[in-house]
């Protein structure tokens, strides 16, 4: 009863309130250019001294301003001629609040980094969720896609920590595509957890052998022990569009095809989509090819895996060929520059598979290069990643990154027919920033309104953000949640010393580190397999 008591609460909080948003009267969003959606690999369709009617949550009309406030009058009006107003952008991949970094694991690749990171203290949930929330609401993004981690069986306990970090984007009224990652082999590194086990001394192996135990589950429990249960839980939100319940086998090393095959006759079965990392690192690269004999989208498609309802994270590691077979499939993409950068994962090949017109979305995974959740700053390090040398190389416009974390991300997390333009008929997920700020002191007229949002626009020019229609930032307040508060609580749960299991997973990190980087010493890293430059 008591998360059901959190939406009927949010519910109250949401009627309640004399502003327009709040009431349910229509109001207008106004702008000097209101960037409706892109249209083309060089243009955005722009409506110049623009303006959106928004009632009952959507968008009702977009129009010039003289011509919807004449056709209006006397409704409240938000926004102004200082303002950009743009589609709310989309957080493709997600995973946590707090950062590694902050919990105490620096970047390493992703095959040492995954256990390097049971050395971080727990977070409640919730708070940890909102975090994150945070950071990202600041930026402009109004739908995530939540890729939450998976607990110790049984399955029927996965669904608390679940049910916390749902009520965390409903309180802040941030959309959310919220998926668990689930696994069933391989959990320490790209080969068989028994084999590994026996290289280890054997009471270490013992030790991590019974951690391990914990995490087996009979993988149809996931269905009937986590995704029907949820889906009757999550129904109200799922029917006001708040949220999508999504699959996410973490990837292919280490979910069976087995478990991926289960994962695509429920995504059938329940009308879901999944996200699965692929082809993330180079190891994964040669995993694929050492296991099956061929590339990781090469065995997807031999297993009937791939389709439209599949988006797949990174795809570092793909060919021409692979790409081809993704384009023809259906499937999605989801670039995550920063997170490669920063596990030395490597430049995905983004102009080749826009070449293929294979839709792509934008995620900022665990964080971005500062270290937190700035989705205006990962549209410019997509930007620049993805800059080669040469007079004649082909460049990536302005146009297609802002495809990429609007359109492309909204139809990436199940909300591709209510979000990610501004057209009518569409959620009302918008944003305002501040031109005058993001412009001045000057700004040579030939430099186009969305060349100088991708290259200058900052977090700290975002004054609105509006989500179903609704304030959820404003000024650089949240306006549902009290931020302080949330902060203050982590901060004391932080303070605290860490707990004996805590301290128990830490010590088997350290101790199984050199044991999972020399598994690697026989996968060698060459130049001709390592390009200085993939992107």
């Amino acid at each position: 009863m008591v998360f059901h008591w959190h939406l009927w609460h949010n519910y109250l909080l949401m009627k309640s309130g004399n502003s327009a948003e709040d009431s349910g009267e229509p109001f207008i969003v106004r702008g000097a250019h209101v960037l409706c959606k892109a249209v083309s690999a060089d243009t955005v369709q722009t409506v110049e001294n623009g303006a959106i009617l928004v009632q009952e949550g959507r968008i009702a009309a977009v129009d010039s301003y003289d011509t919807l406030s004449a056709a209006h009058p006397g409704l409240k009006v938000m926004g102004g001629l200082e303002n950009i107003v743009m589609p709310g952008m989309v957080n493709g991949h997600h995973h946590v609040g707090m950062t590694p970094v902050q919990l105490g694991t620096e970047d390493l690749p992703l095959e040492q980094w995954l256990t390097a990171q049971w050395r971080s203290r727990d977070v409640d949930p919730y708070c940890d969720t909102m975090v994150s929330g945070f950071e990202l609401i600041a930026s402009g993004v109004t739908a995530v896609q939540h890729l939450d981690s998976m607990l110790p069986a049984p399955v029927s306990d996965w669904k608390k920590r679940s049910r916390e970090v749902v009520r965390a984007y409903l309180d802040l009224g941030l959309r959310v595509s919220y998926a668990l990652c689930v696994r069933d082999q391989h959990r320490l590194v790209y080969a068989p957890d028994e084999t590994f086990l026996k290289t280890l001394p054997a009471q270490l192996g013992e030790e991590v052998g019974k951690r391990l135990a914990k995490t087996h589950f009979p993988l149809e429990a996931y269905e009937t022990d986590f995704i029907q249960p949820l889906l009757g839980e999550f129904a109200e939100s799922i029917r006001n569009r708040l949220i999508r319940l999504w699959l996410a086998p973490i990837n292919l090393e280490r979910a069976s095809d087995r478990l991926l095959s289960l994962n695509k006759e429920w995504a059938a079965r329940y009308g879901m989509g999944i996200h699965l990392h692929m082809s993330e690192t180079i190891y994964q690269k040669m995993f694929s090819e050492r296991r099956f004999g061929m590339s990781s989208v090469k065995h997807l498609q031999r297993i009937n895996f791939l389709g439209p309802e599949v988006t797949l994270g990174h795809s570092v590691w793909t060919d021409d060929e692979d790409l081809d077979i993704i384009a023809q499939s259906g499937c999605a993409i989801c670039h995550n520059a920063s997170s490669n950068l920063r596990l030395r994962s490597g430049i995905a090949p983004l102009r080749s598979m826009l070449e293929r017109n294979i839709p792509i979305s934008m995620g900022i995974d665990e964080a971005g290069l500062n270290d937190d959740r700035d989705m205006l700053q990962e549209l410019r390090v997509v930007k620049h990643l993805h800059a080669v040398p040469g007079i004649f190389a082909r460049r990536l416009t302005s146009a297609q990154i802002f495809r990429m974390a609007t359109q492309g991300g909204a139809a990436a997390t199940g909300f591709g027919d209510e979000i990610g333009r501004i057209e009518v008929g569409r959620r009302a997920d918008l944003v305002l920033i501040d031109f005058r700020r993001l412009s001045e002191p000057y700004l040579d007229p030939a430099i186009s309104v969305v060349d100088a949002l991708i290259y200058r626009a900052r977090s700290a020019d975002v004054t609105c953000v509006l989500i179903d229609g609704r304030i959820v930032y404003q000024d650089a307040r949240f306006s549902r949640v009290d931020r302080t508060q949330i902060m203050e609580k982590l901060r004391a749960d932080l303070s605290q010393p860490l707990q004996a299991h805590e301290l128990e997973r830490k010590r088997l990190s350290v101790a199984l580190f050199p044991y999972i980087r020399d598994f690697y010493k026989d996968w060698p890293v060459t130049p001709e397999r390592s390009p200085q430059l993939r992107g």
